[in-house]
């Protein structure tokens, strides 16, 4: 073979080949090709992983460039397909090429190792070889979390990744509440925004104390009731002052905790009585309602919308549905816990978020999916429609929705059959 070098980086052609051969039984029907030619299962996996050893030993080179591309190569691969047996035999290998990267590399690359950590995490499961892991990452990525003179995007990068390595691992409760405290030490700063002794720009660490929140948000979720009436205590009287940060990210990101934490408080005690009541839905709905003319339109919108959701969790406990589908199959998000963690898994695992709904075992017991659907050829033949068929459809479609809009853009029909 070639040198490791000469290996081509890792691209959606690659995954979308593998993820349909390696896993047909669970792709869409619509993925597959009419009449296609017939893939060699064996010879490609061959080459993918191929592939993939020679990017675990680019991430030894000496070039910073090299080292980062081909972490971000793995990290396509590691969201895109499930690679368990693989990732098996090299995990301590793969673990102990991203501790290198995080402890000796600049921002860009550490911030890829991180995201590789978590993808590592995410193929892995919850499991002996995961707690092996992060009992050799976890003090890393705490030391820089706290580091003061780190990259705000490496320690940002940091966070999300030790909460999120932390919830799909850790059995032992110590380690919960040590991580959750250093992530806590991180987002408490931003209650203190105003009163910045060292005359550091509130704005600068913005982004990391959103990410510790979230990912501290996330490990709540799965603390003991007494703990969580700990936190819930603690924050509740605080988290609102985050409503009037300049930030739109910060004010979302506080306004969907405080509302997580609302759900959770009314789950341990369905009397609960919050004393600020009328002034935080004050607050909500100026959020929900807001048209300050400073603010870009996009933003306005997005605030709108998430803080009428929030608004309605905190006034009338109330959550919107949502469903997700992905394959044959749909789930149901039907309250603030639950959407924080799809939020959060949605994020790194990106375009390959369906895939590992169908296929990730981890993540199907995380969301009560049960084992995956295997669905054999004849029955995916029977779900699926021919091209003429779809062609048909789609042109009928776009007929009655042209249709729909040129009437209600013609200034002559009558306003009135409308309401």
């Amino acid at each position: 073979g070639g040198q490791p070098r000469n290996v081509q980086p890792f691209s959606d052609e690659d995954a979308s080949i593998e993820t349909m051969s390696h896993c047909s039984g669970f792709s869409d029907p619509a993925s597959f090709t009419e009449d296609g030619p017939e893939i060699d299962e064996e010879a490609t996996q061959e080459d993918l992983e191929y592939k993939l050893k020679g990017f675990i030993d680019l991430t030894l080179d000496k070039s910073a460039k090299t080292r980062q591309a081909a972490l971000e190569s793995l990290k396509n691969a590691f969201s895109s397909k499930i690679l368990y047996e693989f990732i098996m035999e090299r995990r301590m290998t793969l673990t102990d090429s991203i501790e290198r990267c995080i402890k000796k590399g600049k921002s860009d690359e550490q911030c890829a190792a991180a995201g590789l950590a978590c993808l590592l995490c995410v193929q892995m499961g919850s499991g002996i070889e995961s707690e092996e892991i992060f009992k050799t990452l976890g003090p890393v990525l705490k030391k820089i979390v706290c580091d003061g003179t780190a990259s705000i995007q490496a320690r940002q990068a940091c966070a999300t990744c030790l909460g999120i390595c932390c919830f799909i691992v850790t059995d032992d409760i110590t380690e919960l509440y040590s991580t959750m405290e250093c992530l806590e030490n991180i987002f408490i700063k931003a209650y203190q925004r105003d009163r910045d002794a060292n005359g550091v720009s509130s704005t600068h660490n913005t982004v990391l104390h959103i990410s510790a929140l979230l990912a501290w948000t996330l490990l709540l979720t799965i603390c003991p009731m007494n703990e969580v009436k700990k936190k819930i205590e603690m924050h509740l009287h605080k988290l609102p002052s985050l409503l009037s940060c300049d930030d739109l990210s910060m004010r979302i990101a506080a306004g969907e905790t405080l509302a997580l934490l609302f759900e959770l408080a009314r789950e341990t005690d369905a009397d609960f009585f919050y004393e600020d009541m009328e002034l935080l839905t004050e607050k909500l709905r100026a959020l929900a309602t807001d048209g300050n003319k400073h603010r870009a339109k996009v933003d306005k919108r997005k605030q709108r919308s998430v803080f009428r959701d929030v608004l309605r969790a905190v006034e009338e406990r109330d959550f919107p549905t949502e469903m997700v589908k992905f394959g044959p199959e749909r789930m149901y998000i039907d309250c603030w816990v639950k959407k924080q963690t799809y939020d959060t898994f949605k994020e790194i695992l990106g375009s390959g978020m369906q895939y590992h709904l169908q296929s990730n075992d981890f993540l199907r017991n995380v969301f009560e999916l049960g084992p995956p659907v295997m669905l054999d050829a004849a029955t995916l033949k029977t779900m699926k429609i021919s091209r003429f068929e779809r062609h048909l459809y789609n042109s009928a479609a776009f007929k009655a929705r042209t249709k729909a809009r040129s009437k209600c853009r013609d200034k002559r029909a009558d306003v009135g059959e409308f309401f």
